[in-house]
């Protein structure tokens, strides 16, 4: 990410998106836990936990999208990369960085046709909760809409730098981690965590 006030503003908004996520995935197991012991032993549902489970799995995965994007933590197939020549493997860096984008929004006009057809047909879910589908998938529309945010903003950068001739720096921001900037990464994430331990 650039470093300026609107990468910090969307770093500090993503965080908060992935700990409410985190929070809200440990408090819909504890559900599923009860869910599946008071079937088992009194023959009780809560009904409708699976249904929440679909919304959960969509919602979350929309969030985590952008904030595997921001850690530079989404799948490169690189074993050719670090054998070409360095425009091209600039260029093919830059590459990869829009076509994300281009994705992103494909993604997030997809969501919208989805949820403006559930709001002009009123649609349920056909389900004991009937939930109005439009609740969950506005969620989901928000998470792609962030998606699509980042991604277009990391285009904008990525296009900038390599117009501008600073390949160096385009590879280290959008170029696949090297193994030793995994390990830091992995690294600084044990370190925060213990930090944040000993602070309590």
């Amino acid at each position: 990410m650039p470093d300026n006030l609107f990468s910090r503003w969307l770093e500090r908004g993503v965080d908060a998106l992935v700990l409410l996520s985190g929070w809200w995935l440990i408090a819909f197991s504890l559900t599923s836990c009860f869910e599946m012991v008071s079937r088992k032993l009194f023959a009780f549902s809560l009904q409708g936990v699976d249904e929440v489970g679909g919304y959960t799995l969509a919602v979350t995965s929309a969030i985590g999208f952008s904030y595997t994007l921001i850690t530079r933590g989404h799948t490169r197939v690189d074993f050719l990369l670090s054998k070409l020549p360095g425009g091209l493997r600039s260029f093919l860096n830059w590459f990869a960085m829009t076509t994300l984008s281009a994705m992103a929004l494909f993604g997030m006009y997809r969501a919208s046709n989805v949820l403006s057809e559930s709001i002009e047909f009123q649609s349920t879910a056909t389900t004991p909760l009937q939930t109005p589908l439009w609740l969950p998938q506005g969620i989901w529309f928000v998470g792609y809409g962030l998606f699509a945010l980042i991604s277009l903003y990391l285009a904008a950068h990525a296009t900038l730098l390599l117009l501008r001739g600073r390949r160096a720096e385009l590879d280290r921001a959008y170029g696949p981690q090297t193994l030793d900037e995994e390990i830091q990464a992995e690294a600084g994430e044990v370190m925060r965590d213990v930090k944040q331990g000993s602070a309590r």
